[in-house]
């Protein structure tokens, strides 16, 4: 791993077939995946060089080793490496079994079966096995693991159609083609393969794995720096005063002690003593802290992993926190980057409504004549009658039946249109079931809806069309079919019906259709337009619906035009789109579709509620731009009530910058335009732009394609992107590849100093979640890719609001009060040895006994803090859902900052001037109750250190907010562990059996049993904990923060449940606004019209994914028999050279 070189750039790549010799002198990678970050040799030098990262263990560590010189330590060396040894341990422990289960899920995929033509037979071999140039047979359902070249095929033409709902999440098919030269090599699938391994296009496309720290990390490493400077401030401060004490009172001392001058000089002395005080005074930050951490992070873990809310029973699925590291950061998030397809919707399209000759279909009429949707509660439409129906098809509206049983001519034809204008395939299962397979899921639908009220999509040919109208099987003449692209953005085909009528049926974009209908149509457009505004605004994909006669000359003529067309070499796209545009005119409009592209459940109230939290989602696709922008409406994330959309769709960099310019121009007004688009990211900048951000009125939102984003993220763009993106309360990327995700995101984490969240389904969201400081994968039917790349996984989307409001608030809101009090009550134990060298000669005398100092953070006080740092919460989860507003706090970074930190250090230097100069007053000049000198060493000990048990112990119960009975256990039980210890380290059976660790006998009890040391402690409680509640109380009463007044009506309310505030549903219906959205591509209508894929001499109808495969034996001899005669058509020396 750390010898490897950088691999240099392929530009082109060499393989014979079947042919491993050959292909292995070009050393191509293996096709073992690999998302692991260790193995067994690498293990232990790169986890403990990232655990050496952390400042605080390299400070630990440096430690360790000036306790080993005797002559500065005064703590024994066992006191520092055992925890040190235990923090490193666990947490190797901790990686090592994450990674565990990333090396068990790589295997699985490892392992999985393929046939590879290995010794002209087919064997079953492992795909970590699979060599690049080998020959493998697929067949229906079976799993890929590497980029293969398609040979040919069982379909006719060496078609194959391939699902990647585990790449992009999109279950819709796609069809791959076979060269012409290898596709009569045989009639299974078989492929080449071309690239394995770490060289395939999806472990290109995932990134490197990165090693993740919270924000929370880094700011304690500055903290622990800072702690080790001031420590060295106060060992300096001891060190000279020890110095000066050696000089001018050491020195009578030196006669009595046989002393020389040469062996202890005052200077070398204080530089002993300095050293002697940074190892003293280290427990400031004592390493229990990091043991600590883990086991809360690991604690909020499992509460992710057994939150029942965040199961999803459809699956089976529990929320998975597959890190225990980043808890904290989940409650800072800004920005979420999102996919769309499978993780904001379910990539399933139902046909919702329609409207047909002025009027609309899927809603009811109510007794007032106002129109609204169908309840839920009443009954769908019973399709039993047609024995061909879709089951899983739902319709709550009548009324559409009821016109196709009176014969209504408008809808007949609509319905016909459904199931003819398509590039859908049918086939029928083992059952004789009708199965289609689509090539958009929008289609799917329109068909669907047209099978079940009756017109039913039977078969295909390259010539005809055959549909099952009303139980009659009619045959249409398919005569030319005018594709689909995005220029268009639409489809139309031209048949002839039995009776000879020659017809054009039309549908696509409003927007576009619109402008081809003959103006008689004028009354019918303006109803079906108002119908388009309502289908649109309830967040529908809609397309218009039309038709046109034609007259048999006319269409002899054009068509004689469109095949001189196909023929020219020159401008023949340009001729094709020109008769396209002239026989689509005059149309006459049937009505409209309204297909829904179901979101995931709870979609739209999860944005609203975390928007509400000041939280900004940018959704990142691969889709259209249409499809995106009707899913953000869809989600309430664009609305028409916004101030402006821009949509930048330069094809240029100058065009690009141009239009972000001019956006700039309106969101800013012309003084913050000054920019030429050439400016660096600097601090000045970046802070005058959070400024006028938070100036910005209104709302706005960006859409921005592929190809211009790839213009916007060049070096001199960005600044303008970024600036204008992030005053936009909705970004929408289109079009974009995997590797322009991880981009945009790396630029929002790197230039905004923001808390980023990537959130995705498939493979192509990889990069985008390694990127991110938080990745979701969102587990359950598209695969597992984004998944074992996530730190956090669960079944849908609506769980990242419980995640982030409940988990990951509480989850920081604890992480920050366990610091807090964590650094209090380590300066209030430690500063009391810097005020008590004052008086001991500057000699490094500790004030406590050795086992009080290493028992205090182990024993005395870990458990409490621990449980405040796992159980606490200020409000309960319900209202950390319903009041969104409560998650800013952590966005701003409020609870646990630099001034923060300040502050708990200056209570805990009260509180150690407290602990000290109260009991050493008390006891200045004092006798006890017995007449006898209270003022030793130790009773003067066991009183400051009882009193600080009792204030830290006091404190954390009133840091308390939520109370436990473990929290109960472990505070109060804590006090008394340290009684019975305290006891027992004093008594006469612990003496007699370690004479010389614990010689104070019978002290604890002499000093324990005055009344006078008991109002010492009491007294020294009072001084230390009053301060704080009046400031708290004062606080509470003038300036309550939006916590305590909910906290507050929780108290008052137990029994009242709050109303759940709810965003209202806005009704787009005040502006027209198109719904077109339509998830087609260009090319199936000439594929179906070819014939390419379809089978000859009317097989039977089935798949070409579930045929019955030819006999393996047979496929091999062909494969052998032809290979000479193919392979020289490629080169003499039977090579293969594939550009990349």
């Amino acid at each position: 791993m750390f010898c490897s070189k950088k691999k240099s750039l392929e530009v082109e790549r060499i393989v014979k077939a079947n042919d491993r010799e050959y292909n292995e002198k070009f050393q191509y990678a293996d096709n073992r995946i690999h998302t692991s970050k260790y193995n067994i040799l690498t293990f232990l030098p790169i986890n403990l060089f990232e655990q050496f990262q952390r400042v605080a263990n390299a400070y630990f560590l440096f430690l360790l080793i000036l306790q080993l010189i005797p002559e500065i330590s005064s703590l024994t060396w066992f006191t520092t490496i055992v925890p040190l040894v235990l923090v490193i341990t666990m947490t190797a422990v901790k990686d090592a079994t994450d990674d565990y289960f990333r090396h068990k899920s790589d295997n699985q995929v490892n392992n999985r079966l393929s046939e590879v033509l290995i010794d002209s037979k087919l064997q079953n071999e492992k795909w970590m096995n699979v060599k690049v140039g080998d020959v493998i047979k697929l067949e229906n359902n079976h799993f890929v693991a590497a980029d293969l070249l398609l040979l040919s095929s069982s379909e006719p033409h060496g078609l194959c159609y391939i699902e990647t709902a585990e790449l992009d999440g999109e279950t819709n098919l796609k069809v791959r083609h076979a060269l012409s030269v290898t596709s009569r090599l045989g009639a299974d699938f078989s492929r080449l393969a071309k690239f394995d391994g770490p060289d395939t296009k999806l472990m290109q496309n995932s990134g490197k794995t990165k090693f993740k720290r919270t924000s929370i990390d880094k700011l304690l490493n500055t903290l622990v720096l800072w702690i080790f400077g001031f420590l060295v401030c106060l060992g300096i401060i001891l060190a000279i005063g020890n110095s000066i004490w050696e000089n001018q009172v050491g020195d009578q001392f030196r006669t009595f002690l046989f002393w020389n001058e040469r062996e202890k000089n005052s200077v070398f002395s204080g530089f002993l003593t300095f050293w002697s005080y940074i190892i003293i005074l280290n427990t400031v930050v004592p390493i229990s802290l990091y043991v600590s951490m883990e086991v809360i992070r690991l604690g909020h873990s499992y509460f992710i992993n057994w939150d029942r809310k965040m199961y999803y029973s459809g699956k089976s699925t529990p929320a998975e926190a597959r890190t225990t590291t980043l808890n904290e950061e989940l409650g800072q998030i800004e920005y979420v980057f999102s996919d769309k397809t499978g993780t904001l919707t379910q990539n399933i399209m139902t046909f919702k409504k329609c409207s047909i000759n002025g009027k609309i279909y899927g809603e009811v009429p109510e007794d007032m004549g106002q129109k609204t949707d169908i309840p839920k509660k009443n009954e769908p439409m019973d399709f039993s009658v047609n024995l061909q129906a879709d089951r899983t098809f739902q319709f709550f509206d009548h009324r559409l039946m009821e016109s196709v049983k009176l014969g209504d001519s408008k809808v007949y034809e609509f319905l016909r249109l459904l199931a003819l204008c398509h590039t859908v395939m049918s086939e029928e299962n083992s059952a004789g079931q009708l199965i289609y397979q689509v090539q958009s899921p929008d289609e799917g639908a329109l068909v669907t809806a047209a099978r079940n009220f009756g017109f039913i999509f039977k078969s295909r040919t390259p010539d005809t069309i055959t549909v099952e109208e009303l139980g009659t099987l009619v045959t249409y003449q398919l005569l030319a079919f005018l594709d689909f692209n995005n220029i268009r953005k639409r489809m139309s085909v031209i048949v002839r019906n039995p009776e000879g009528q020659i017809k054009l049926y039309s549908k696509g974009a409003d927007t576009i259709l619109f402008e081809k209908l003959h103006p008689s149509n004028e009354d019918l457009l303006t109803l079906t337009t108002d119908h388009l505004s309502e289908f649109a605004g309830e967040g529908l994909r809609t397309l218009a619906i039309a038709y046109r006669d034609l007259d048999d000359k006319y269409f002899k003529e054009w068509h004689k035009m469109l095949e001189d067309a196909n023929t020219l070499k020159d401008e023949r796209d340009e001729r094709i789109a020109g008769l396209y545009e002239e026989i689509e005119r005059d149309l006459m409009l049937l009505g409209a579709t309204a297909v829904e592209d179901k979101l995931q459940e709870g979609v739209t109230e999860t944005i609203a509620s975390l928007s509400l939290a000041n939280i900004k989602i940018w959704v990142l696709t691969g889709d259209k731009q249409e499809t995106a922008i009707n899913i953000g409406y869809a989600c309430n994330m664009l609305t028409d009530d916004m101030n402006d959309v821009f949509i930048v769709a330069g094809n240029t960099a100058v065009e690009v910058r141009e239009e972000l310019r001019k956006a700039k121009e309106n969101l800013f007004g012309q003084n913050r335009s000054s920019s030429n688009g050439h400016v660096v990211f600097e601090k000045q900048q970046l802070e005058l732009d959070s400024v006028v951000e938070e100036t910005i009125t209104g709302d706005y939102a960006l859409i921005i394609n592929g190809h211009s984003l790839a213009h916007a993220l060049e070096s001199d763009v960005k600044n303008d992107l970024l600036e204008l993106a992030c005053m936009c309360k909705t970004v929408v990327c289109c079009r974009v590849t995997p590797l322009q995700k991880a981009q945009v995101v790396e630029l929002v984490r790197n230039y905004r100093n923001a808390v980023t969240l990537a959130i995705g389904d498939g493979a192509n969201d990889v990069s985008m979640i390694k990127s991110a400081h938080i990745g979701v994968g969102i587990s359950g039917q598209e695969g597992l890719q984004a998944v074992l790349a996530s730190d956090y996984s669960f079944a849908q989307f609506r769980y990242l609001q419980r995640l982030l409001l409940v988990h990951g608030r509480w989850s920081y809101f604890r992480m920050c009060k366990f610091l807090g009090y964590f650094f209090y009550k380590n300066f209030a134990f430690t500063l009391v040895h810097f005020w008590f060298g004052f008086f001991c000669g500057f000699s490094a005398q500790t004030v406590y006994d050795q086992w009080f100092i290493t028992l205090f953070n182990i024993v005395y006080t870990s458990l409490p803090v621990l449980a405040m740092g796992i159980f606490d919460q200020d409000v309960s989860d319900q209202n950390s859902m319903d009041y969104p507003q409560l998650y800013e706090p952590g966005q701003l970074n409020l609870l646990f900052n630099k001034r923060q930190f300040f502050i708990c250090m200056a209570h805990g230097i009260y509180t150690s001037l407290a602990l000290f100069f109260i009991p050493y007053g008390a006891f200045y000049n004092v006798a006890g109750e017995d007449g006898q000198h209270i003022a030793d060493y130790q009773s003067f000990a066991v009183t400051m250190a009882t009193s600080l048990v009792i204030v830290v112990s006091v404190q954390i119960a009133l840091d308390t907010s939520y109370w436990t009975v473990i929290n109960h256990v472990f505070i109060w039980g804590s006090i008394a562990t340290y009684f019975s210890i305290l006891f027992t380290m004093h008594s006469n059976g612990i003496f007699g059996i370690f004479p010389n660790q614990f010689p104070f006998v019978g002290n604890v009890r002499h000093s324990l049993t005055q009344k006078c040391i008991w109002l010492v402690i009491l007294l020294t409680t009072v001084a230390s904990v009053v301060p704080v509640v009046i400031v708290r109380f004062l606080k509470m009463d003038l300036c309550p923060t939006l916590s305590d007044q909910i906290r507050q009506k929780q108290k008052a309310q137990k029994k009242a449940r709050p109303l759940r505030s709810r965003r209202p549903q806005t009704r787009r219906s005040s502006s027209r606004r198109s719904g077109y959205a339509f998830a087609h591509q260009e090319g199936y209508g000439e594929l179906i019209t070819s014939g390419k894929n379809m089978r000859a001499k009317n097989p039977p109808l089935t798949s070409g994914l579930e045929k019955t495969l030819y006999n393996s034996t047979s496929w091999i001899e062909n494969f052998c028999k032809k290979t000479t005669d193919t392979v020289s058509c490629f080169s003499q020396d039977k090579t293969v050279k594939l550009y990349t």
